[in-house]
């Protein structure tokens, strides 16, 4: 079943573009991953979406995505008491829906 991951992130600021360079340029060769997006929401502020082959292929890629998220942590806020860097959820996906034509 398809399964999505969703993280937001805030940079600080002045580190926006090196926050975009290290994002894009970084390898994710993660088996299961079908497609990744990475989308500016604000002023510093980004979500990126991962759609997924499975929930356990999300699961099995956290430690590289973890490696991945290291090597920008520093350009990163922290965005609230209980939340670090990042905002992450992921899960399955319960509807899908593409357009007719």
């Amino acid at each position: 079943m398809t399964a999505y991951n969703v993280v937001r992130f805030r940079t600080k600021p002045g580190l926006e573009d090196e926050f975009e360079d290290w994002f894009c340029k970084l390898r994710r060769d993660f088996e299961g991953l079908r497609k990744m997006a990475l989308i500016k929401t604000g002023d510093r502020s980004y979500c990126s979406i991962g759609e997924w082959e499975s929930y356990d292929h999300i699961i099995a890629a956290r430690p590289k995505m973890i490696s991945n998220l290291d090597k920008f942590r520093h350009s990163l806020e922290v965005q609230g008491e209980s939340i670090d860097v990042t905002d992450a959820v992921s899960g399955e996906a319960i509807y899908e829906s593409a357009p007719t034509r």
